[in-house]
């Protein structure tokens, strides 16, 4: 019902997965990335937990294939799962269970992991692997992007088409890029036009997000850099400071005579 691809930006480093299937929101349990670590996609039978458990064990330093054992291991539904991994290091694992739909499988090449299942053929991750290795000279969103409208043409989820995303990450916890078209009648078209719509109007937030930009030099900032007063626990000195005028003040407007409370 899904496929997706997990890719490595040479050029940049960043970590992107996009993914496309003839299911509600795709994005919300698909796709799952370690910020300059690896990237996972757990789809047919989902089971979110091989996101959240595999973003851990990447953090952890575990290699793709051992990972990919753990979570199966446990798993009674493991058969009708499927599930792939790469790390930054290029490795990769990958894990079709044998009750997924046909066609089902995997394919990876040189910084990339493609894996779906009922699909219309072989064709759809071949095509999107062309494409992949076809459009170096896109910006790597627009090569993800590419590389998914090349596999819908070859036929795609061989039920229709009804939700697509796109998630990239580079060494921050917050990604880089995060869209998500939940239910639409062309939803790869609509993730296109939403990331020309992000290169138009993010970029003054991306700018001002870049690492060294984000983060104070000192962990809590003086008192007079705040713009509100310190929490009476947080205070350098370790004395509760006096109230705030202001709150003070909106304390007191709010206080009527003879109207205490007993707690």
């Amino acid at each position: 019902m899904t496929w997706s691809i997990i890719a490595r930006d040479s050029a940049s480093g960043q970590i992107g997965i996009a993914v496309a299937t003839k299911f509600f929101a795709v994005g919300a349990l698909v796709p799952h990335i370690a910020a300059g670590i690896g990237g996972i996609a757990t789809q047919a039978l989902v089971n979110p937990y091989y996101g959240i458990d595999g973003v851990a064990m990447l953090r952890e330093g575990k290699s793709p294939d051992v990972i990919v054992a753990a979570l199966l291991a446990p798993d009674e539904g493991r058969e009708s799962r499927q599930l792939h991994i790469m790390d930054t290091q290029g490795r990769i694992a990958a894990h079709t269970g044998k009750e997924c739909i046909d066609w089902c499988g995997h394919i990876k090449g040189d910084g990339f992991s493609i894996a779906g299942n009922m699909l219309a053929g072989a064709a759809v991750l071949d095509d999107t692997a062309k494409a992949y290795v076809a459009n170096q000279h896109l910006s790597f969103p627009r090569r993800l992007i590419a590389a998914m409208r090349a596999g819908e043409a070859a036929g795609g989820d061989k039920r229709g088409k009804q939700s697509a995303a796109l998630l990239i990450h580079d060494s921050e916890e917050w990604p880089a890029l995060d869209l998500r078209v939940d239910d639409h009648a062309d939803p790869l078209a609509e993730l296109e036009r939403l990331e020309r719509v992000s290169r138009e109007r993010g970029c003054i937030f991306a700018n001002s997000c870049r690492p060294g930009k984000t983060r104070p030099a000192s962990p809590i900032a003086p008192p007079s850099k705040l713009a509100f007063p310190p929490h009476p626990q947080r205070t350098h000195d370790g004395k509760p400071p006096d109230r705030h005028p202001a709150l003070a003040r909106a304390v007191s407007r709010r206080r009527r005579p003879h109207q205490s409370r007993r707690r």
